[in-house]
């Protein structure tokens, strides 16, 4: 079966700086993978590159087209919707209304609808479906910034959504969430994939990538050090010394549960063995 998203070889220098090296990365129908490193690994850099925001070498494949040399907007039309790590919602707009300015696309029928209705039905459409998908109706009418971060959160996930998107590219969604947050947050985006949105998740947040992925590759400095479920990326050598230093590799056999409590930080060396995801509280 061919893959949603299919990344080969990609890469990204920034002058003599190479951010990506040689990127390989899948995304099946009906899977959530997660991408996840330490700060600075070129996780959101992968992200602008398959997206068409930085220029990449390498091929990067839709649903089986090569969409490598087409610009953004093109990218997004045929199905590639993304998050920002940064929540840009009007705010001076209702949840309702800032999923309907998302939807709009503007064309000569469209206009014409605008005209005769006053309005744009097929982008009310989209905004009432996204807000059914995560439960949002009983925020419709409110301002976004009378809204808990963790519902913010999710209005910026349905804006993504208002297009039917064939593939999700989440960046840090999670971001300020407490941890009961994070779980109601992670359970959503589940729901999701389990109907059908393949979707690609970056977060530090590692209770909710090892809790909800299938598939987790792992970045550090630009290159894939690890791919596998997440039981397997977990117990990895190679991902021991990314986040935790080489003496939580050289020790994994001693069996001590190591949470990383630090988005992308580096511990000093250490007694440990198994990169965990932190218990309520740990955050």
């Amino acid at each position: 079966m061919t893959p949603v998203l299919q990344a080969r070889g990609v890469s990204v220098a920034f002058g003599a700086v190479l951010a990506l090296d040689d990127v390989e990365l899948e995304v099946g129908e009906g899977k959530l993978v997660g991408l996840i490193g330490p700060n600075g690994a070129g996780k959101t850099t992968f992200v602008d590159a398959i997206t068409g925001f930085v220029q990449a070498s390498g091929t990067v494949h839709l649903e089986g087209r090569d969409i490598s040399s087409l610009p953004p907007h093109r990218r997004a039309r045929l199905g590639l919707a993304r998050t920002w790590q940064t929540i840009e919602l009007f705010d001076d707009l209702s949840v309702r209304e800032n999923l309907a300015v998302a939807a709009r696309r503007p064309s000569l029928g469209s206009s014409c609808a605008e005209i005769v209705f006053g309005r744009q039905p097929r982008a009310e459409r989209l905004a009432e479906e996204a807000l059914a998908l995560l439960d949002l109706e009983d925020v419709a009418e409110e301002m976004p910034s009378d809204l808990p971060q963790g519902r913010r959160k999710l209005v910026g996930v349905a804006r993504a959504l208002v297009e039917r998107p064939s593939l999700l590219l989440l960046d840090e969604p999670a971001a300020g969430l407490d941890t009961r947050e994070s779980e109601d947050f992670g359970q959503r985006l589940r729901r999701l994939v389990d109907g059908g949105l393949p979707m690609l998740l970056i977060d530090h947040d590692m209770g909710l990538v090892l809790g909800i992925c299938d598939e987790i590759y792992v970045l550090d400095f630009g290159r894939v050090i690890a791919r596998g479920t997440p039981e397997e990326v977990r117990n990895d050598p190679r991902v021991l010394t990314a986040y935790l230093g080489t003496s939580a590799a050289a020790e994994i056999e001693r069996g001590t549960d190591v949470a990383v409590a630090s988005p992308g930080r580096r511990a000093p060396e250490r007694d440990g063995a198994r990169l965990t995801a932190p218990e309520a509280g740990d955050r």
